[in-house]
Order: structure tokens, then sequence, then C-alpha cells
């Protein structure tokens, strides 16, 4: 498995790592088998969230943990943080008690990171930092980033925050590449052309900031490997990936990982075998060509 420092931190990380929203459907028993899997390939990078299943998943991978307490020390855990019901809130009392509801479901005393889970207009940029001061210096959080945020709105949280903001997830895969979109459409009268996330990508790579692909087999809410609905994108993934032995799946994950942007996939399955599937992927790099050849069939025309 490929490894990578997380943003600027000393934090080495697979470049894929296991999503675990649906985790809360599993009974301990079968979660054990996902991480003993997972951690068997070297994915060793658990991605958790409060509201997964209202917290559930993160019970259930806490008593994974309960179940056997050394499997802690050979995990990396990130959960996020500030989307409430109805709104999003970065206010003080919400961040601290929300960190401490999740080390409480997941029996454990720390997180590796911690992310901002979708940006609150009325942030208090001093609040946050002042939040993020204390759960460092306590030892509740070792590393902070955000999500769904764009250059200004991270610019402005380190205005006042001193810890490095390492990682920020955006949804990213074949089938939506706003991220890409806006730099390859520039002084064009496109719709590819329309930059809706402030350079994001381009940003990322200046601040040594780690982007997290969240959704990376999507297109909007569907799933488009192996759909029939999706025939071009999966003839073209089915070309390349018989080049690498890898199947559809796993070649959408390698068209992520062939970025120079160093983005790390983040695959939201709890079937074991999916992972080993996904896994595959990691030390592919597909050629400048066959990543082009992709975009294409995923429905882009290029200027």
């Amino acid at each position: 498995m490929k490894r990578m420092f997380l943003g600027k931190s000393e934090l080495m990380v697979p470049n894929i790592a296991l999503g675990c929203m649906s985790m809360g459907k599993l009974s301990p028993e079968e979660a054990d088998k996902v991480v003993r899997n997972a951690l068997d390939l070297e994915v060793d990078f658990f991605d958790l969230a409060d509201i997964y299943g209202g917290g559930k998943a993160e019970e259930t991978l806490g008593k994974v943990i309960e179940m056997d307490p050394s499997l802690r020390e050979r995990m990396l855990i990130q959960s996020k943080v500030g989307i409430r019901k109805g709104s999003y809130d970065f206010s003080k009392e919400h961040l601290v008690t929300s960190v401490d509801g999740i080390l409480k479901r997941l029996n454990t005393d720390y997180l590796d990171a911690l992310l901002l889970h979708r940006p609150d207009a009325l942030v208090e940029p001093e609040i946050v930092a002042e939040v993020f001061e204390e759960l460092e210096k306590s030892g509740k959080v070792r590393n902070f980033g955000v999500s769904n945020h764009n250059p200004y709105q991270i610019e402005l949280l380190k205005k006042y925050v001193k810890q490095p903001l390492v990682a920020n997830q955006m949804q990213f895969s074949a089938m939506h590449t706003g991220m890409v979109d806006a730099g390859i459409n520039v002084n064009t009268e496109f719709d590819n052309g329309i930059n809706r996330d402030g350079g994001i990508l381009d940003y990322s790579r200046l601040e040594d900031m780690t982007l997290q692909a969240w959704s990376p087999i999507k297109s909007g809410g569907d799933i488009f490997v192996d759909n029939e609905n999706f025939p071009e994108i999966n003839a073209k993934l089915k070309e390349v990936g018989e080049r690498y032995g890898l199947s559809n799946s796993a070649t959408a994950i390698a068209w992520i990982l062939r970025h120079p942007a160093h983005i790390q996939a983040i695959v939201g399955t709890m079937t074991p075998e999916r992972l080993t599937d996904y896994a595959k992927a990691s030390e592919v790099r597909i050629t400048h060509e066959e990543w082009y050849d992709i975009y294409r069939a995923a429905g882009n025309k290029l200027p």
C-alpha cells in the first residue's frame, strides 16, 4: 500500500482510506472482520463523522476496539464535526461536546485527525482556534483539517488557527470532476469553465494540504461503476483496467490516485472483498493519456 504524509503533518497515511459511514449497519463481529481485513491490506486509515448513522458508525467501531484494545494502536482514526440537524455549528460548546461524544463512542482517548465537516456561515475563527488549541493540549486531537471548504474559508481559519490544516475532504471522481474542470477550461465560455470551488485543487497543492476524495465511484448520488446507465465510461474503465489487472472500480480509484496532487481516496465499503479489490489500485500509475481518455469518456470535452 502506497503511503504519503497527511498534509504538513508527520502522519504517514495510505493513499486509500476506508470510509465508515455505513459501519453502524454492521454487528460488532461483522465490523471486526472489516477492520482486520483493512489492516491486513495496510488500509489503516478510518474516516468517520459524528453524524454517520447518528453516531452508530462510531459506536460500532468503538465496540470493535473494546473487543481488542490492541487494534487502536494499529489504526489511524479521523472523524468530522460541525453538522447538526438543520444547521452547521462551529460554536465552542458544540465542537467540544461533539469531540467528547466521538471519543466516548469510539472507546479511544484521541483522534488522529479531526475535520470541520461543512462550512458554518456563522463561523468565528477565533473560537475555532481556541477549541483547536484546547483539543491539542489535552491530547484529544492530534491533527486538524476541514471538509468541503474553499480556499478563502481555509485562509480565514488559518489567520487564527495555529495548527496546520492538513486535509480537506472534497467530492471527486471520474464523474464528478469539478476540481479539474475549471482549470482545463480557463478562458472559455463553457459551463465547465465555471469556478465553483475557488481553485481548491491548485490551492491545496500550493499549501501542501491533502485532498481526500469522497464518493470516488459516484456521479452525484449514483454509483457509476458497472452501471448500465454509464456505458461509455465503463467501457473505457474496462479497457484501461485490463492493462493493469484491475476491475472497473479499482481503475476508477487509480484515476484519482494518478493526479499529481497526491489525493487520498476515501472508499466507503463494508465488504472486505470490495476493499481488497480497491486496494489493488494503490500502486498502479495509469498513463497521462489513459487519464485523459477516462476523463473524456465521462462526458467531458476538451476546449
